[in-house]
């Protein structure tokens, strides 16, 4: 799953649309992308899982910002050039290995709303890590009890189970639920695993030298941890590593990723972006479109540049980089560029 955790460009319409388990839960419209695309309108949708800004007159022109690429978002109130304040989004995002800060002005200097459902998601989004990332020794098991989570359902706890990440083992109790496995140790609740389907890459039953042995291996990007559990009598063993292998088939046709919010207008917005919002959905070669990631780049504190007048767009703008014209900057598609 990339949504999360990438930062994209100008995507394919195939991107935007919802992934599985991912429901837009609130959309303002009227918004600009001042940094990247300033004087063209679009609309901010805020998913459970990332924000997602394309402009109104040509979707192909859009930004992906995932929530855990996020070091900092917040409000603020700027002035136009119209005249007036309005509300500002600020998001600074980090991303291999470079940073990127976005503005989204409100177009609408009356609306009353202004942004809180970004922030509202984006805290939910972190406040529920547990959905999604693998914790170990963390403060799950409350008197041997797990913590249950919202959505998660309790399916199995099998207690005299053993942990072979030792040498020696230790003896603990497993737990399955429709969100994760959990395994903690009965002398010490503290020693515990919590490993949620999302992370999961599989389940098998192997032999090992302490006989046969559940063998649960996470993906990846979550670390490739590789837990052995022997669970005796053997028949119990098959039939706890059957009931995870349905539980995670069923989790992968509807993730549970454990973001909830509700918008201040109590009224839900679409599941998914509705195909009938694009009036242009023709995909062109990457190499047609400008190469925008430079305008992105977080600068520090060194990024404010004095105004000067620029006499192609007629207007006070900010001073620009050597080498770089306005020219350049306002095409979408290079004047050297050609179509096949």
């Amino acid at each position: 799953m990339w949504q999360d955790s990438e930062v994209r460009f100008d995507i394919p319409f195939s991107q935007l649309e919802m992934r599985l388990g991912e429901l837009v839960i609130d959309k303002i419209d009227l918004i600009e992308d001042n940094k990247g695309n300033a004087g063209d309108r679009g609309r901010l949708l805020i998913t459970n899982l990332r924000i997602i800004w394309h402009s109104s007159t040509y979707p192909r022109i859009n930004l992906s910002i995932g929530y855990n690429t996020i070091v900092n978002v917040k409000t603020k109130a700027v002035n136009t050039v119209f005249g007036g304040n309005t509300q500002a989004l600020h998001v600074l995002s980090s991303f291999r290995n470079c940073r990127y800060e976005f503005f989204f002005i409100n177009l609408i200097k009356k609306s009353t709303q202004h942004y809180t459902s970004v922030l509202g998601v984006y805290n939910a989004y972190m406040s529920s890590k547990l959905y999604r990332e693998i914790k170990l020794r963390g403060g799950i098991i409350n008197e041997k009890r797990l913590s249950i989570l919202n959505q998660e359902i309790l399916h199995t706890t099998l207690n005299g189970v053993w942990n072979l990440s030792t040498e020696q083992g230790n003896v603990g109790t497993i737990i399955v639920t429709n969100v994760r496995i959990v395994w903690f140790a009965d002398m010490n609740q503290q020693f515990n695993v919590s490993l949620p389907y999302h992370c999961l890459a599989s389940v098998n039953v192997r032999k090992s030298k302490f006989g046969p042995t559940l063998v649960v291996v996470s993906n990846e990007v979550s670390g490739g941890y590789v837990l052995g559990f022997r669970i005796d009598p053997v028949e119990k063993l098959h039939l706890i590593h059957k009931e995870i292998q349905a539980l995670y088939a069923t989790y992968n046709k509807a993730p549970i990723f454990g973001v909830e919010y509700q918008p201040e207008n109590n009224t839900p917005a679409e599941p998914k972006v509705d195909i009938d919002d694009f009036t242009e959905l023709e995909e062109i070669a990457e190499d047609e479109i400008s190469n925008v990631l430079g305008l992105y780049f977080n600068e520090g504190s060194d990024s404010n540049r004095r105004p000067v007048y620029n006499h192609y767009v007629g207007l006070q703008v900010e001073e620009l980089k050597e080498g770089t014209t306005m020219e350049q900057l306002w095409e979408l598609i290079p004047s050297s560029s050609t179509r096949n």
